[in-house]
């Protein structure tokens, strides 16, 4: 699992654009948005440097990412 910390995510439209850019790279992906905090965690097969780029190319702006405790940072 991976934990994104996003700005520029501010409605439902924005939690929308990200699962959908994020999905794009892997349709099997667990997403979710908590708007209060800023923050995208996502379970997926895929790296952390291509969902960053997946949420960077969706106009959001990843502030830091980082795996679950017992893995590396990412």
């Amino acid at each position: 699992m991976i934990q994104f910390n996003v700005e520029g995510m501010s409605c439902q439209h924005c939690v929308g654009a990200v699962t959908r850019a994020i999905r794009e790279h892997d349709a099997a992906a667990k997403v979710e948005v908590d708007l209060a905090a800023g923050r995208v965690t996502v379970e997926s097969n895929q790296s952390a440097d291509v969902l960053k780029a997946a949420i960077d190319e969706a106009g959001y702006t990843v502030k830091s990412a980082v795996k679950d405790a017992g893995t590396a940072n990412a």
